[in-house]
């Protein structure tokens, strides 16, 4: 008998403001922010260093940090003025242009503080877990 790929773990949003918030996000663009909401969790429950995440909003974007281990800085999900949607970071973290050294023209970088994505494009997230990872764990290098 065969056995069955583990099921990904589901992570209910617990904060009414965040709820609303992707609520309110356009269909397209609310399908690809929550599977980086997906990654950014699934990313920190692989990883014991990380801890447990806290969800809420800052500058009215969904927004994830280490309360607990303060072992990495703060990932933001929202919506670029150019369109798509974006994972951000604080942009006098060196998480951004670290991702950019590694994976230079395979994404679109809003300065040092996003990498944006295209409503409906399949996220390569082998890649973007790297860059969660590297978030979250910021302040352990």
């Amino acid at each position: 008998m065969a056995s069955e790929a583990p099921q990904p773990q589901s992570y209910p949003i617990e904060n009414p403001a965040v709820a609303q918030v992707l609520a309110n996000v356009p269909p397209a663009e609310r399908a690809g922010l929550l599977d980086l909401r997906q990654l950014i969790f699934d990313v920190a429950a692989r990883d014991p260093d990380i801890g447990p995440l806290e969800e809420t909003l800052k500058w009215g974007q969904p927004a994830y940090f280490t309360a607990a281990t303060k072992s990495g800085t703060t990932l933001r999900l929202g919506l670029p003025k150019t369109g798509g949607f974006a994972m951000l970071c604080h942009c006098q973290t060196t998480v951004i242009s670290d991702f950019r050294a590694l994976f230079g023209d395979d994404f679109i970088y809003d300065g040092n503080r996003a990498v944006v994505f295209s409503a409906g494009e399949t996220l390569p997230t082998d890649k973007i877990a790297l860059l969660i990872s590297a978030a979250l764990r910021y302040h352990l290098k």
